[in-house]
């Protein structure tokens, strides 16, 4: 007997060891509860798949995109981020049923409330539901300020955006532009929705990263919000993000008139504002209250990979994966994260949080970095390109409706 004779059974034996792994696997999946037979499990913890499956849609097909998401559309040459699945560690999450989704929510009103983060999540989901309809689907789409919705007319079921940045009011007085920290006078638009989904934080504090990339020095700074472009010769950071970052020149509580507080405490006096909204004027029996979770920005140098792929230019230029796959079930709660939780636990309202900030953190890879849309010069590592990991927290927030059910 040769010696290659003398490995086959060897070899043999590995592939027998690895076929039975493979069934142990399998076998383990298939184990996992599913969020589709109302089992419960945290969705939030788990990991990213790669699956040649994805996107859901094409983000080329759907007519409701606007240039700053659309990635692909505004020259990224890569797609690999667009081929991740969120697969929970502990139950199976069934892939997304848009006609489910239609069917279940037929004659009812789907609304998001909150700033351009909340727009990313509702594009999203009007993009799967889009390219779930049977064809030819009819649909209308409108869009104005704040309410821009669109309507699947066979459904009769209309996903509505209605665009606040803090929740509470901003209203325009003789001294200025003031944030009424305990004022929600534009909140009775919201009654009447089936399912409501609230966001608000990135607006709350100007300095820093949270909604532009600053460099160190600033020649020339672009800042783009979702609907306009910015262009102006700034020498010190300070004033450029008190000029374009602040959508406000006084904070207003009760009879006092502040011209600026800790941010982190106006978050939680305008927060508590919504919680008690939510309380005295949402009936739970008839609608479901869920809050969009902090979404993660990534511009520092530390928030690089840690193979220094991305360039100082920017923390998410050039990112093409992940940071890392899984969580850890470790990650830090931030103070903004401990706000939300601590207001939400308190509310009699049942209210669900989408915990979209750790699973979110992961990808560095997903923002529009420098494809934000044409003649725009900008770092845009705060929103996300559509298609993309928005679809994720839309695919997430259907497993907690089903949870639910």
């Amino acid at each position: 007997m040769g010696q290659e004779d003398l490995a086959l059974p060897s070899l043999r034996a590995r592939f027998r060891h690895g076929c039975a792994l493979a069934a142990i696997l399998v076998l383990a999946a298939a184990a996992a509860p599913s969020v589709a037979d109302g089992s419960s499990c945290d969705l939030f913890q788990g990991r990213w798949v790669a699956d040649a499956s994805y996107p859901l849609y094409d983000a080329a097909s759907c007519p409701f995109v606007p240039d700053v998401f659309d990635c692909r559309r505004n020259g990224r040459p890569d797609a690999a981020y667009l081929k991740f699945r969120w697969s929970p560690a502990a139950c199976r999450l069934p892939r997304f049923d848009g006609l489910e989704f239609l069917e279940t929510w037929r004659g009812k009103t789907v609304m998001f409330v909150g700033d351009s983060l909340s727009m990313n999540q509702w594009v999203s989901l009007a993009c799967m539901l889009h390219a779930a309809a049977p064809d030819p689907a009819r649909v209308s789409f409108s869009t104005g300020d704040p309410v821009s919705s669109v309507r699947f007319e066979d459904y009769d079921l209309s996903v509505v955006l209605y665009f606040s940045r803090f929740l509470v009011d901003v209203v325009q007085e003789d001294v200025g532009r003031v944030l009424k920290l305990d004022s929600m006078q534009g909140a009775g638009s919201w009654l009447g929705a089936h399912l409501l989904v609230f966001n608000t934080w990135h607006w709350w504090t100007y300095k820093g990263a949270s909604q532009v990339y600053v460099p160190t020095t600033l020649p020339n700074v672009v800042l783009y919000t979702y609907t306009r472009t910015h262009t102006a010769k700034y020498t010190d950071t300070n004033s450029f993000l008190d000029r374009f970052m602040r959508r406000w020149d006084y904070m207003q509580e009760g009879n006092r008139t502040y011209n600026d507080m800790d941010r982190l405490a106006a978050f939680s006096k305008g927060l508590a504002t919504w919680a008690r909204w939510v309380d005295d004027n949402v009936d739970a029996s008839l609608t479901r209250v869920i809050y969009q979770g902090v979404s993660p920005s990534h511009y520092t140098s530390k928030e690089q990979e840690s193979d220094g792929a991305a360039p100082a230019s920017g923390g998410c230029f050039q990112q093409t994966r992940p940071r890392q796959v899984a969580t850890d079930g470790d990650e830090r709660v931030s103070p903004e994260q401990v706000v939300v939780r601590g207001l939400i636990a308190s509310m009699s309202t049942p209210v669900s949080l989408l915990d979209i900030t750790s699973l979110s953190q992961l990808r560095i890879d997903a923002h529009p970095s420098v494809y934000g849309g044409p003649g725009r010069d900008g770092m845009d590592c705060t929103h996300w390109c559509i298609a993309g990991l928005p679809d994720a927290w839309n695919h997430i927030l259907n497993a907690m409706l089903l949870q639910h059910a």
